[in-house]
């Protein structure tokens, strides 16, 4: 057939007799005009001038600069290519009915599209470029392409052309098209003014865009790319090259600023305030003001929303029109068809929309149109007003059923309505299993912690196992609620899935029966589609009720919240915190123009805040700094705490405040500061003059300089260190210097005075070292001491220190008192104010303020007092000598070192801290440390397939098995429903077109049967499987937390010396939460929706063989999505996870030290620092959305194009219209689940990290617990003597390590007093451990009344020995428990035990005698009773060798007295051996060894060393006089 423009089966085609223009093959070469006019003009300088521009220039994001009506011109185009579309359809449709191709009737449509394509791509690039002057070639083109359509509009009237014929229809709307868009480009000229005008007009692209930090595009770019998240590919391959981290997220953009939206909710609030102020019953509401400040985009979002799931009902449209267009081709091939006449080619809708190629890209656009909507919805607000949604979905789909099937829709309608409770009850059982099981891992993270903590001592003595078990209940209790938490999760997993099959199940069959006519595939492939989408609203109900009603609670607390006290604004502090409304008030621009990007937030922040006139605090004579005048304040009880307060505090003096403990000294620190509920009276401030700084010199400065301004911005604030020392989670440095300018000499200065040097010199990063909440754990002293040095740092005139010696001891608090106080703030000339119980420091004070029972009792200088109130001033001095008395006591337990000495223990065994931080690496990058780019990129593409696989098989095989089997059932029997239906329906329309009806009666009954059948057994294996899995996931949870706390316990001592505590408690806290409670629903998830693909694919294929050669290049583009999406989302979820913890604490810290920051009047820093953490956290959550969007989007996509092909392989080549349905059904299903499967791989590959941190503590070794000998074979009472040979002893902590202790040789008889003694590192307390064999015994040998220890097995030999270790460690429990953990002993025996450690007294007078309870670490009893506890422990083991090991270090003399006395008499006949911390407490013993670097250097009794003048142990000796 030859090609023609106007066909050549019509003569009368090229005349033009009647006027050129009556001639529609001449209008139709007339409407290709403009479009070849557009593509001559634009090809050249799309190709020339961008070739050449974007080789020179880079263009940079900075030039998106939108031309006005940028939206309006991208959705015209996009209908018009839509429309253009249409008229291609219609044309070749109505081509096919011709007898020769008619080449007019569909070219100019083709040539339009490609026109109204190019116009597009040229737009978009005229607008990055920002040169409006080339769109003049598109204005020229859309008047001529307007003035074109119009005449063939018009021409087709002429004609008389009907209204219902498609192309008068699609004419029309193109010159509507047309004419809007010449609208838009008028529009561009008048507001831009680039042409016809003498002074175009200058613009500069929006703020956020000259910014080079912002990454997050999203609110910047077309609405091509805003829908397709096209601009996130350079983030997503380039997160293939290398990890992304914060630099590449960037910063947030202005309008999604923590800032912005708090400056707009709070406008909101207080609007909602004053309409509600004048009715005082009323509240004001927040849902309003979130309504009014953020209403736009959620009802954008439900918009998008709505329109998503109306286009989601053309899916079942569609396929039901494609089956029916399908069975009559393929019923009336046989019947020839009718040739149109040429003059009459037009077509009417109705037979436009028959044709089911037409109706197969109809359901394509529609999916892509709705899939983009829905996407478009998520990224604007996640799930808004669902439950609205839903009920209009569902009445939307039983009307649509109710059209297909008749009354038997409405049974399965009710099915699914009926069921819907019973899901909402599982939902609400779920959540109360969740909450039991938190309690029940809190518990147990608690007894991990306890023993964790005191490992040692377990070790030491042979009371692992006991922990153990205390553990192992605990988790058999959180196993049980976890079972109830997995069992509801699987039913609710079953409901989902058997519910759709039970609804069909139902509609059918009551339909096969009810109706005469049979099923028609048509009616049964459309309404099982419906049904898939009917069931996901009800499917999300339960989850929705649960999050609506904690989303009501959350928000009327909130209410409560806001509506609450604030602090009295009469104070002067009011003058800050009431915001200023007037500077921001609703002016326009608010989101660009009042938060200037050149400034740093925080003085914008105080822009907001601060009013304009600042109300300084009342004014007073200058010799005093504070007074209070007939004060009574409380603590919001409205009962006065302090009453009839008269008090002054001199200017730059000391003022001292003294009285017993809770007579309200700390409460009249915080009322001076505003903290307290003044009832009466007031609290006036001085003004001072402005501090001259140069006179001391540590604070020289130019007047220029921003530290001056600093200084003199503080001069209201006020240096306070809190009674309880609050550390922020920073730096040693940053918490001293708390903000202010940093200066080298005052820092040093004041670091000496707090005597915090050697404290900072043990630190691993000196004083760039992390202290605080995730820091580093400092002693309360050394605590106490930065708070100090922070007070005296800040360049404020008053200083409040509350109680600040009361953690330091005597030499501390000396060394502070005279460099701090008297020197560093005497010198400076500050008001100090000090709270103390240190009556020795009177005498320095300058004025003193005496109190008693919220009283002041006395005020004035100590000399008045002593004249005027004897009695007070004698009660002082027996006070101060009683102090004095403590202090000599004092000097000997020197408090300090001990601090230091502990801190020096917790610091050197983690020198390896720093490379077990990176334990969380590849194991596989340690092994080849080649470091280039294509190994590490092998390795954050690769699955964890290995640690996949050991956690399968961690279930157990049988488990795995069943799980497998099950679910590869499970998936046949619903395929094999599906294809029974496809029969079922393409037999019924054969018999009809025989009609014999009898067959069909038979036939109907068998049909059902079997239908009913498998639909059966498909819900029960829905059970089945959702049961297996959960039970699996629960035994390899219950498997590899059992393995991990017996490896961890079993584990050499070493390990925890160098594996820091919280590393092995994460263990036990996220990731064993983690396997327990994340893993089996990703792993039942990713399953299900892999598997569901897999046999929508199989069956398509099946259908139709030819799709699996369109599958090929699909299946290509998904493997690189999922690749490149997988390495990105995880990144961005550990930044999410990672920048989310940093915000929980600041915030917990802030509102743990609100007094002192309101003291130092740092709260705009505070909260500075909180609206950047916000933003942080917000940039790193919305790039990930953002992620998930561009790949749900992606597989949506996919998933249209396989619906494409699926439908137009199945029309050309399907065996019948069953099958066609069936395809096509199957198809839809795909695009629902593709990116499930991947956003499930992505969560499994970050979860699976969990069972492989797990795992690397499998691998680690045990200490060997079997010995030689059987524990048969040791006499029952062993070892009886004592004795003890130390044969040529070497030991090492590991066997790659060097020796600590090189032939050592001993001999001690049986029951002799040992003292060890040495410097730090001789080797001392590595002799203890090796009585224990905790150190690797490599040579020689060390026997106990003749067995050699190293043939015993451990839990033998450590069960017979007793050791005291220096810190004393006691475990939550009765006391009962911490003497005798193995209940062996009687109740005598242990009151025998206590009553030698001299503590029977108090443990009789507490509550429940030996079952008292002792709290975590024994915090309720001193350090020197816990100390006690631990020697009456070690007496309740009757063991003959005793071992001490520097017990005495951490106790005061009174306690260490008794400990000797003890010694020697309960303990007269067995072996003790004393690690000696201070010598004198050896110069009673019978033989004293000491030893240097692993060696015994000197060997004999006390009194023949001490002879040898120039002996070691002489000068030790000497040296501790």
């Amino acid at each position: 057939m030859r090609l023609s423009f106007c066909g050549n089966d019509n003569a009368s085609a090229y005349n033009i007799s009647a006027g050129v223009l009556r001639n529609v093959c001449f209008v139709d070469a007339l409407n290709l005009v403009p479009h070849v006019f557009l593509l001559f003009i634009t090809f050249p300088i799309l190709f020339i001038g961008w070739g050449s521009q974007s080789s020179k220039v880079q263009i940079h994001h900075n030039t998106w600069l939108h031309f006005p009506g940028h939206n309006l011109r991208w959705i015209l185009t996009f209908t018009l290519l839509f429309v253009h579309v249409c008229e291609i359809a219609e044309g070749i449709v109505s081509d096919t009915q011709m007898k020769s191709r008619h080449l007019h009737l569909f070219l100019p449509a083709i040539m339009g599209f490609v026109a109204a394509t190019v116009s597009i791509v040229y737009y978009h690039n005229i607008e990055t470029s920002n040169f409006p002057k080339l769109l003049l070639a598109l204005f020229l083109y859309w008047i001529m392409a307007f003035v074109t359509k119009t005449i063939k509009l018009v021409r087709y009237c002429q004609d008389g052309v009907p209204f219902s014929q498609l192309r008068f229809c699609i004419t029309g709307i193109m010159v509507i098209l047309y004419g809007l868009l010449m609208a838009v480009e008028i529009n561009v000229i008048r507001v831009r003014r680039y042409v016809f005008f003498m002074n175009p007009q200058k613009v500069k692209p929006p703020e956020d865009l000259q910014d080079l930090g912002v990454r997050f595009l999203q609110p910047f770019v077309n609405l091509l790319s805003k829908a397709t998240y096209w601009w996130m590919n350079t983030l997503i391959i380039s997160a293939h090259k290398k990890p992304v981290d914060l630099k590449a997220i960037g910063k947030l953009p202005i309008a999604m600023r923590a800032l912005t939206n708090y400056v707009c909710l709070k406008e909101a609030y207080e609007e909602q305030k004053k309409k509600v102020a004048d009715q005082p019953n009323r509240s004001p509401s927040i849902w309003l003001a979130m309504y009014s400040a953020f209403g736009r985009p959620i009802l954008l979002s439900s918009t998008f929303r709505y329109l998503a799931d109306l286009l989601g009902f053309a899916g079942p449209l569609c396929i039901s029109g494609i089956v029916q267009g399908f069975q009559n081709t393929t019923n009336n091939t046989n019947t020839t068809e009718k040739v149109k006449n040429p003059s009459n080619s037009y077509l009417s809708s109705e037979e436009f929309l028959r044709n089911v190629y037409v109706l197969a890209v109809l359901l394509f656009l529609a999916l892509l149109l709705q899939r983009t909507f829905l996407q478009a919805s998520y990224y604007v607000t996640t799930e808004t007003g669902i439950n609205l949604r839903g009920a209009l979905l569902i009445i939307m789909g039983v009307i649509l059923l109710y059209n297909l099937l008749g009354v038997s829709a409405l049974v399965g309608a009710a099915v699914i309505v009926l069921l819907a409770p019973i899901q909402y009850f599982i939902a609400t059982k779920l959540a109360e299993a969740q909450k039991s099981t938190l309690d029940y891992s809190t518990e147990r993270l608690k007894k991990t912690n306890e023993i964790l903590k005191g490992i040692k001592l377990l070790k030491l003595y042979a009371w692992e196992h006991i922990f153990c078990t205390s553990v192992e209940e605990t988790r058999m209790k959180e196993l049980t609620s976890l079972k109830t938490f997995a069992l509801h999760t699987s039913l609710s997993i079953f409901m989902n899935a058997a519910i759709p099959i039970a609804a069909v199940l139902a509609t059918f069959v009551t339909y096969a029966y009810t109706n005469d006519r049979p099923l028609q595939p048509a009616q049964a492939f459309a309404s099982l589609s419906l049904f898939h989408i009917l069931v996901t609203p009800l499917f999300l109900l339960s989850t929705v009720v649960r999050f609506a009603v904690k989303a009501i609670i959350s928000v009327q607390k909130l209410n409560e919240f806001l509506l609450s006290d604030e602090i009295g604004d009469d104070s002067w502090r009011g003058g800050d915190s009431s915001v200023a409304y007037e500077s921001c008030k609703k002016h326009t621009g608010l989101h660009t123009k009042a938060i200037n990007r050149r400034q740093p937030l925080r003085y914008q922040l105080e822009s907001y805040e601060q009013p304009t006139k600042k109300q300084t605090r009342p004014v007073e004579t200058d010799d005093i700094a504070i007074k209070v005048t007939n004060g009574y304040f409380s603590w919001g009880s409205g009962l006065a705490t302090l009453s009839n307060i008269n008090i002054r505090i001199p200017t730059g003096q000391m003022t001292m405040i003294v009285g017993q403990v809770g007579c309200g000294k700390s409460s009249l620190l915080l009322a001076i500061l505003g903290e307290m509920q003044t009832l009466e009276g007031k609290v006036h401030w001085s003004k001072l003059p402005d501090r001259q700084m140069n006179a001391e010199g540590y604070f020289s400065v130019n007047e220029s300089e921003p530290s001056f301004e600093a200084s003199r911005r503080n001069r209201y604030s006020v240096a306070y260190a809190a009674q309880k020392p609050w550390l922020l989670n920073a730096t040693v440095e940053e918490n001293i210097i708390f903000g202010s300018p940093f200066n080298k000499q005052r820092y040093k200065a004041v670091t000496d005075a707090c005597s915090l040097q050697p404290d900072i010199d043990l630190l691993p990063f000196g004083d760039q070292t992390e202290i605080g909440e995730r820091g580093i754990n400092l002693s309360g002293g050394q605590r106490q001491r930065i708070c100090v040095a922070r007070a005296l740092y800040q360049n404020t005139n008053i200083v409040f220190l509350d109680d600040p010696f009361s953690a330091l001891d005597i030499h501390l608090s000396d060394h502070l008192m005279q460099e701090g106080i008297l020197k560093f703030l005497q010198e400076d000339k500050r008001t100090l104010v000090l709270v103390t119980h240190k009556l020795q420091y009177l005498p320095h004070a300058d004025w003193i303020i005496a109190m008693k029972d919220g009283m002041v009792l006395r005020e004035g200088t100590l000399k008045d007092i002593q004249n005027k109130d004897i009695e007070l001033y004698e009660h002082w001095k027996t006070l101060m000598n009683r102090q004095d008395q403590e202090l000599e006591k004092d000097m000997e337990a020197d408090q300090t070192t001990l601090e230091r000495k502990t801190l020096r223990r917790a610091m050197y065994p983690r020198e390896s801290k720093s490379q077990l931080e990176d334990e969380d690496e590849e194991e596989e990058e340690e092994e080849d440390e080649d470091d280039n780019m294509s190994t590490v990129l092998r390795l954050r593409t690769k699955m964890p397939w290995k640690t996949c696989w050991r956690y399968l098989t961690s279930g157990g095989f049988f488990l795995l098995f069943l799980m497998i089997f099950s679910k590869l059932l499970k998936h046949s029997v619903i395929v094999a429903i599906d294809y029974w239906l496809a029969t079922w329906t393409s037999m019924d329309n054969a018999n009809e077109v025989r009609n014999v009806d009898d067959v069909k009666s038979t036939n109907k009954t068998y049909h059902v049967a079997v239908f009913s059948i498998l639909s059966g057994a498909g819900i029960v294996l829905c059970l089945i499987t959702s049961l297996t899995v959960e039970w699996m996931g629960l035994t390899a949870a219950k498997n590899l937390h059992h393995n991990l706390l017996n490896k961890i316990i079993l584990g050499p001592i070493r390990f925890f010396d160098m594996t820091p505590l919280g590393l092995i408690l994460n263990r036990f806290s996220a990731d064993t939460n983690i396997i327990d409670q994340h893993i089996p629903p990703t792993l039942e998830s990713l399953t299900r929706s892999t598997l569901l693909c897999l046999s929508a694919i199989g069956m398509i294929s099946y259908a139709t063989p030819w799709f699996l050669v369109a599958l090929v290049p699909l299946g290509i583009a998904f493997y690189f999505i999922q690749k490149y999406f997988r390495v990105a989302s995880k990144d961005l979820q550990e930044l999410d996870d990672s920048t989310q913890l940093p915000l929980l604490c600041h915030f917990s810290e802030t509102a743990e030290g609100l007094t002192t920051i309101r003291a130092f009047r740092h709260e705009a820093r505070f909260k500075q620092r909180m609206l950047e953490l916000t933003d942080t956290n917000n940039i790193a959550y919305l790039f990930l959305s953002a992620a998930n969007r561009w790949l749900e989007v992606r597989t949506d996509y996919l998933g249209a194009c396989i619906v494409l092909t699926a439908a137009v392989t199945s029309i050309t080549e399907g065996p019948n219209s069953g099958f066609v349905g069936l395809g096509l059904l199957y198809a839809l299903t795909i695009t629902n689940y593709l990116n499930w499967v991947v956003r499930n791989l992505a969560d499994l590959e970050v979860q699976m990290g969990a069972v492989k941190k797990v795992h690397s503590f499998l691998n680690m070794e045990s200490e060997n617990y079997d010995g030689y000998l059987d524990p048969s074979q040791v006499p029952k009472d062993w070892p009886q003597e004592g004795e003890i040979k130390i044969e040529n002893l070497c030991v090492r902590y590991e066997n790659n390590l060097k020796p600590v202790l090189k032939h050592v040789k001993a001999y001690i008889k049986p029951g002799q007093k040992v003292g060890i003694c040495g410097r730090t590192g001789s080797g001392k307390s590595s002799l203890s451990l090796a009585f224990f064999r905790m150190v690797d015994i490599f040579d020689g040998r060390i026997v106990i009344d003749g067995i050699d220890i190293s043939k015993l097995p451990l839990h033998t030999l450590r069960s017979r020995l007793s050791i005291i270790l220096q810190d004393p460690i006691l475990f939550s429990g009765s006391i009962r428990f911490n003497l005798d953990p193995e209940c062996k002993c009687t109740d005598d025996r242990l009151w025998e035990a206590l009553e030698i450690a001299q503590l029977k007294n108090m443990v009789k007078s507490l509550p429940g005698g030996l079952d008292a309870m002792v709290t975590e670490g024994g915090e309720n009893f001193s350090v020197g009773q816990r100390q006690l506890f631990c020697l009456a422990r070690a007496f309740v083991r009757k063991s003959s060798i005793l071992i001490m090991d520097e017990a005495t270090a951490s106790i005061d003399m009174a306690t260490e007295n008794i400990l000797q006395k003890v010694v020697m008499t309960a303990f007269a006949d067995r072996t003790v051996v004393t690690i000696a911390h201070r010598v004198h407490t050896i110069l009673t013993a019978d033989l004293v060894i000491v030893m240097k670097r692993g060696n015994i250097l000197e060997y004999d009794t006390p009194e023949n060393l001490l002879s040898q003048e120039d002996g070691i142990f002489a000068s030790f000796v000497r040296a501790d006089m």
